[in-house]
Formats: C-alpha cells, sequence, structure tokens
C-alpha cells in the first residue's frame, strides 16, 4: 500500500476548537504532512473567513472538505483506532505513547484500519470521559511548560506520521472495531456486569476504564466484540432466568 493511501485512512479530530486561526493553522500543517481528513466537534467559532487567513495554498482543500459534528460519538463512531493527546497526566491518564512510538504504530494499523488523531479544546484538553474512547494516549514530551498551542501539536503529530509513513512498511494490522461497535460492547458489559454485582452502581465508570485500557491494548476486531457480545447477552438471560425461579419459590 502506498504512502498517500495509508495517510488518506488518518484523520485529525478537532473537540470544541476555539479559535478559528488555530483551525486553519491545522489545516495547513496537516497539508503540509500530506494528511487530508479534518474533523470538527462543536467548534465554538468556525469563522471560514479567518479560517482561511491561516490556511494558505493547498492547505484550502482541506478545509473545503472538513466535516463537522455535533457530538464526538458520532464523529469517531467509523473509525477503528483513537489516539487521544493531552498534556495533563495522572492516574487516570497515563502517557501510554509518544509521537513517534504513536506514528510507527499507525503505519501499520491504518493500512487496514481508520485512525483519528483526537486533540481538545486550547483551553481545557480533552476530558476524561473523552479519553476514554481512544485506544491510547499520546504526549508530547516539553523542557518544562506542557501546554502548547493546538496547531502545533497538529504538527508535531502529523509530521512524525508522514516521516514514519516514508520508512519500512510493517505487516498491517487486521481489520478492526470500528468505535461504534466497540461502545455498544462497553455499554453492553457494563449493564450486564452491574447486574450480577461485578460493577458498584455509584461509580461503575472507575472499573469499565480498567476494562477499556486492557481490551485496548489488544485491540479487538469486529467478530471478537460480536463474541464477547453473545457471552453478555447469555449472561442477562441465564441471570433473568435465575431472578424468575427464585421469584416462583418464593411464592405461597
Amino acid at each position: 500500500m502506498n504512502t498517500k493511501t495509508i495517510l488518506s485512512n488518518i484523520g485529525i479530530i478537532l473537540v470544541e476548537p476555539q479559535i478559528p486561526e488555530n483551525i486553519g493553522s491545522a489545516a495547513r500543517a496537516m497539508a503540509n504532512m500530506g494528511l487530508e481528513r479534518l474533523i470538527l466537534v462543536r467548534p465554538k467559532n468556525c469563522d471560514l473567513s479567518r479560517i482561511l487567513k491561516t490556511a494558505t495554498g493547498s492547505s484550502w482543500d482541506v478545509v473545503e472538505t472538513l466535516e463537522v459534528f455535533d457530538d464526538l460519538e458520532t464523529a469517531i463512531a467509523p473509525f477503528h483506532y483513537l489516539a487521544g493527546s493531552t498534556a495533563r497526566l495522572g492516574s487516570l491518564r497515563p502517557a501510554l505513547t509518544t509521537p513517534r512510538l504513536l506514528a510507527r504504530d499507525l503505519i501499520s494499523i491504518s493500512q487496514e484500519n481508520e485512525v483519528g488523531l483526537v486533540f481538545g479544546p486550547e483551553d481545557r484538553g480533552l476530558s476524561n470521559k473523552e479519553l476514554h474512547h481512544c485506544h491510547t494516549i499520546v504526549n508530547i514530551p516539553t523542557a518544562g511548560f506542557s501546554s502548547l498551542n493546538l496547531a502545533h501539536a497538529v504538527m508535531i503529530l502529523c509530521y512524525e506520521i508522514s516521516i514514519a509513513s516514508t520508512g519500512e512498511q510493517l505487516k498491517p494490522v487486521p481489520r478492526l472495531a470500528n468505535s461504534f461497535e466497540l461502545e455498544g460492547m462497553y455499554n453492553h458489559m457494563q449493564q450486564v456486569l452491574m447486574k450480577i454485582g461485578f460493577l458498584l452502581p455509584e461509580n461503575p465508570e472507575h472499573w469499565m476504564l480498567n476494562i477499556r485500557r486492557y481490551f485496548s491494548r489488544l485491540p479487538l476486531r469486529a467478530r471478537e466484540v460480536r463474541i464477547i457480545r453473545g457471552i453478555c447477552r447469555q449472561i442477562d438471560w441465564y441471570t433473568s432466568h435465575i431472578d424468575k425461579n427464585d421469584a416462583k419459590k418464593k411464592r405461597p
């Protein structure tokens, strides 16, 4: 598979970008490095005239074809692999990879899968909930002040991907389950695990985060997602059957 095809499978997703000039600069960075698909989620200001001030030359093509969505779940539904960029780290958001290592992995994944790089708003970045949708979290190392301009962060990741795409192409990763299929599985698992008492109803997201991280390390193919959901359906049926029998025994 040639480099252009690989790069066409990689999209840049900006969540709630606030400054139109940053959108334009991100589009320019993408065009510089050969990426074409730009997605905006709930942009605060999508003033096209201001976007085009910084999106010069061939990056106008990126702006003309950009996609806008009202919610992140819909925007990422078709993607098979997602990487979230963050400057803020902690126990709930460990730095699982660096731009260079991520770029190397994405070249293998993007040969047969759609990949999305997710960036948060300029003032606060991605929330923990938004990062939960991502297979991995990437942090751009800095010398001290960790907060980067949005377009600069986009440029760094696009540059690393461009460089990695011109190197030796590794064995492609088979087609993975997309985000829509995965979210359906996670919601199904949460319902069943709460029903059998594995998850505490007061804070189910705590353990679900660990489950998400576990499956993200694999990651899952569509057939495997169907198998897991089949197991969940069987558990659900069995527990409902047991509950009905217990209810019958308690009748006078």
